[in-house]
């Protein structure tokens, strides 16, 4: 594992840029498509666009030789020795985390692959997403067959096995955590995993006799979980299928689970039973999905039909037939919208009204359900499926004429010194704020840099109008938009949408990217944000320590210090005990010699038995209560070490302060 501050190595074919120096203005950006064939990208459900943005193609799935450098030089950690040269996901089961999270995959015992195709032990593996192989570990063995993998909200990664029990894997090296041992979430005598679901903090099981057991914890390292109400499915019922409602969708803030049971669907929780949509004409439903916001239900029934329902069940909001009543192999919302049906090469996606939109797929492909719209990860690539937002529509809309429109096409005017710049202009003088913040609203959504900026462009063209606009939403956007264009690039692989990065916040997204070990471009963004650096240099001496077993520790120290000088008010002290903690007491000793608190300093130097230094200290600070913590300290290790009471007396006679300090305790 590289903990090195070291630039990424970067990718040498054309992508998004990850650099944060500021988008430049003088520059003259690439050729811009017209609005007509940016608008001809998109597809019409009902009466909005939505659009299919390829983020990564080709994926950097590549052989372990080629990567082995660029893994080691971006800090990606756990080696990719053993990764594959290509992730078939039809032989795979795989998860995806999140917010443009990584993608986990092991290869799925119950299926046949090819002989000499992959090597014959599996393994666990880890890739950005973008396909850049970040870690690989020997799957476990003797383990009940696996079920389903998941990310948690933490971003660990987690597998839940056909016997119930749960094994929790720490990223980035994929190490069982805490230990290599599954935690057992099934009562005994349950039959093991019939069905399950996953959202960001639990699970939820359908044991094989019929029972629910859900825990809501399953980043802890001893979750608890408990077994709701008995649902009462009969010897000859059959529960079809399965969803959950998140627990901050529920008043009770529990998880509430909804089977299909024959022709009906059940919503059960630790209260009890309930049957829904009695008097509605639903039949046996085979697939269903909650919609984001936990109040929607996208259920597919036995005769082909698509139902949007409350979570309630109080009504049927609109239904659509499908061609087949073959239930498809995955569904998913694309934002609150609209609904994604796939089944094989076939990816369907309905509406309220209108005709469904049809994409067809020669390989297969793995949908990611995100806040604002869904990921596609097939073989090749990584899509993102989203709506079009208002503001990119009112710009590269057919036949556009909005504010926002003309002043895009006075910036194209203007770079070609037209006169018809001004007259745009004046056509929108009276609609100029409303018109500047489309733009900067649409660059704010685009993947294409060279769309961004010729959206900025044209966003600083009314700007020159336009003294009432408040410049800070201009130049907040061009921060967001750098820091969404580092993050995006191949070799980080985090596609982050605009509406994403906002809800994940500035700083939960430095702490993914110091916990993939990207610690030189958590540092620059934490640094461009006016954030403060002291957890990403914190992490990355930790690791750094932990990475440099055969480094001696005079050398080891020189290189740290270097590094921690640069963030004022550092916890020496915390990098000291990790160093103690990883077995390197002597390079712990010489840390906490650099720690400016003694309230930190001093039980450091105890624990690692620096009892003299630690008086010493102690009697420097003037701190009373810190020179009888060392007092004490010294005084119970003579007495459990049945060491001689002389030895003591010897200390503290030879220290003023220290004997009139125990003296006066001792009257």
């Amino acid at each position: 594992m590289s903990a090195d501050l070291t630039v990424p190595t970067r990718s040498p074919r054309k992508s998004t840029s990850s650099s944060l120096t500021p988008l430049a203005r003088d520059a003259s950006p690439p050729a811009m498509s017209s609005s007509v064939s940016v608008a001809a990208e998109w597809d019409l459900l009902s009466d909005r666009f939505y659009r299919r943005v390829t983020v990564y193609s080709p994926l950097l799935w590549s052989p372990p030789s080629a990567t082995a450098a660029a893994s080691s030089s971006s800090g990606a950690g756990g080696g990719s020795g053993g990764v594959l040269g290509r992730l078939d996901l039809s032989t795979h089961i795989v998860a995806a985390a999140p917010f443009g999270g990584p993608i986990a995959a092991v290869r799925d015992d119950s299926k046949i692959v090819q002989l000499h195709s992959e090597p014959s032990r599996r393994r666990l593996l880890l890739f950005s997403s973008s396909g850049h192989p970040i870690a690989s570990s020997p799957w476990p063995p003797q383990l009940p067959r696996l079920h389903s993998l998941a990310f948690s909200s933490s971003l660990n990664l987690v597998a839940l096995l056909s016997d119930g029990s749960l094994l929790r894997f720490r990223l980035p090296d994929l190490k069982p955590n805490p230990s290599s041992s599954p935690v057992p979430l099934l009562p005994p005598a349950s039959g093991g995993v019939a069905d399950a679901a996953f959202w960001g903090g639990g699970v939820a099981i359908l044991t094989e006799d019929n029972r629910i057991v859900v825990t809501t914890d399953i980043d802890s390292a001893d979750p608890r979980p408990r077994e709701l109400t008995d649902p009462c499915v009969g010897q000859d019922e059959q529960v079809l299928c399965m969803a959950v409602v998140e627990p901050q969708f529920v008043m009770s803030g529990s998880p509430e689970v909804l089977l299909a049971v024959g022709d009906r669907v059940l919503a059960v929780d630790e209260d009890g039973v309930q049957t829904l949509g009695l008097g509605l004409e639903i039949g046996p439903v085979q697939k269903m999905a909650v919609s984001p916001n936990g109040k929607l239900l996208a259920a597919f029934a036995h005769d082909g039909r698509l139902l949007v329902i409350p979570t309630d069940f109080s009504k049927i909001i609109f239904e659509y037939e499908c061609d087949s009543a073959l239930p498809p192999d995955q569904i998913a919302w694309c934002g609150l919208d609209s609904v994604l049906l796939y089944w094989s090469e076939v990816l369907l996606m309905v509406g309220p009204n209108g005709d469904p939109v049809l994409y067809n797929y020669d390989e297969p492909i793995k949908l990611i359900p995100e806040c604002d719209g869904v990921r596609i990860l097939s073989n090749s690539s990584m899509e993102f499926l989203h709506r079009v937002p208002d503001s990119t529509t009112s710009i590269f809309g057919i036949g556009s004429m909005s504010p926002a429109a003309l002043l895009y096409d006075a910036r194209d005017h203007y770079d070609r010194q037209s006169a018809k710049a001004y007259d745009n202009y004046q056509l929108i003088s009276s609609s100029l704020p409303e018109a500047i913040e489309a733009c900067i609203d649409a660059a704010g959504h685009e993947f294409d840099v060279s769309r961004q900026h010729k959206l900025l462009r044209a966003a600083t063209y009314g700007l020159a109008f336009c003294s009432q606009f408040p410049h800070e939403r201009f130049r907040e956007m061009c921060k967001t938009l750098r820091v969404l264009n580092a993050v995006r690039d191949p070799q980080i692989g985090m596609p982050l949408t605009i509406q994403q990065y906002k809800l994940l916040t500035a700083p939960v997204l430095i702490g993914r990217l110091i916990n993939a070990n990207q610690h030189l471009l958590a540092l620059r963004i934490s640094e461009y944000l006016d954030l403060n650096p002291e957890v990403v240099i914190m992490h990355w001496a930790c690791e750094k320590i932990t990475a440099s077993a055969a480094i001696p520790d005079t050398v080891l120290l020189e290189g740290l210090l270097d590094k921690l000088r640069l963030c004022k008010g550092i916890s020496y002290a915390a990098v000291a005990a990790h160093a103690d903690n990883s077995g390197r007491r002597k390079l712990a000793a010489m840390l906490v010699d650099h720690e400016s608190q003694s309230s930190k300093q001093i039980p450091l130097l105890l624990s690692i038995d620096e009892q003299d230094k630690a008086l010493s200290k102690a009697i420097e600070s003037g701190d009373t209560d810190l020179v009888y913590l060392v007092l004490f300290h010294i005084w119970q290790k003579v007495a459990v070490e049945k060491s001689a009471p002389l030895d003591f007396f010897g200390v503290i006679n030879a220290r003023p302060l220290a004997r009139d300090l125990f003296m006066a305790y001792a009257r």
